[in-house]
């Protein structure tokens, strides 16, 4: 790798698997502790230009974009402009930006997936941020990768996986949508996909715009639990009752959860040659790392 790699976000689940990604193939990331306060328009200024990294990968506001359960609007407080003068700051230090985003940008009222070239139309607060955020990306830095993701999944405690494997410590039931259909995906998978650009971008292919990827096959909320649940019975005994299928429309979060979140992923296969892996490959992996730091 030619390109010198700055990541902000280094201690997120994404962040630390990236970084071990890198390790394999003796990539380093330059992965920067955020100032006490978070990340601010001088601290950004300061750390490029003492820096000058060729590609910046922003992963700082992971947890809140994409783990996340109900997420309080002053979390993202401040976000926004963040994201608009790391734009600004690449454009003008000639520098890549690779900014994740997600599915949630979408309402989910279709019931095919969704393209790159399908107009967005967030549900609630934090896709509106993401659209905006993105938005500020394409117009303030023609160099940037924008890369939607499906349901992400990690080894956090806190995160979309780790809140259900918690409550399969508890005797009752779990309700879940069993006509929401999303794309499950592994970190470790997104992992993947985001070296596989970066690498590409280091030949010198100014492959800019806007991607999308997902795990391989579709799945509703219950599928993805009954999987995890089967997995993690090899680590702990469940406790949990049983999994009981609703309509999403009876669902607590029903009105900021896109029903239909499906991603396509042809763009991205076609650009770089990426292709989806099954998400349930990824499971066993993040189950044992989980219950290793559990």
């Amino acid at each position: 790798m030619r390109m010198r790699l700055m990541l902000l976000g280094g201690g997120n689940a994404l962040g630390q698997a990236i970084v071990r990604l890198g390790a394999e193939e003796d990539i380093e990331f330059y992965a920067p502790r955020p100032p006490l306060g978070g990340w601010d328009a001088p601290s950004l200024t300061r750390l490029l230009d003492e820096n000058r990294p060729d590609a910046v990968i922003n992963l700082a506001y992971y947890y809140d974009w994409f783990q996340a359960g109900q997420v309080d609007e002053c979390r993202f407080v401040g976000q926004e402009a963040v994201v608009e003068h790391l734009a600004i700051l690449c454009r003008e230090l000639d520098l890549i930006l690779l900014q994740p985003s997600s599915y949630r940008v979408f309402d989910g009222i279709r019931t095919t997936a969704y393209t790159e070239k399908d107009e967005t139309a967030p549900l609630d607060f934090r896709g509106r941020l993401l659209c905006r955020t993105e938005q500020l990306v394409r117009e303030l830095n023609p160099r940037h990768i924008l890369l939607r993701f499906g349901w992400l999944l990690d080894d956090s405690s806190k995160g979309l996986m780790g809140r259900f494997l918690h409550r399969l410590e508890q005797e009752d039931e779990l309700l879940l949508a069993d006509d929401r259909r999303g794309n499950p995906t592994p970190v470790e998978d997104a992992a993947r996909v985001i070296m596989a650009v970066l690498k590409q971008l280091d030949c010198q292919a100014g492959l800019w715009g806007t991607y999308h990827y997902g795990g391989h096959e579709a799945a509703t909320p219950m599928a993805v639990c009954q999987s995890l649940m089967a997995e993690a019975a090899a680590f702990r005994r469940p406790r949990l009752k049983g999994l009981v299928p609703i309509a999403h429309a009876k669902c607590d979060d029903a009105t900021t959860e896109p029903q239909y979140g499906v991603l396509a992923c042809k763009k991205i296969f076609n650009t770089f040659g990426i292709k989806p892996r099954p998400w349930r490959a990824g499971l066993s992996g993040l189950l044992h790392s989980y219950y290793r730091h559990d």
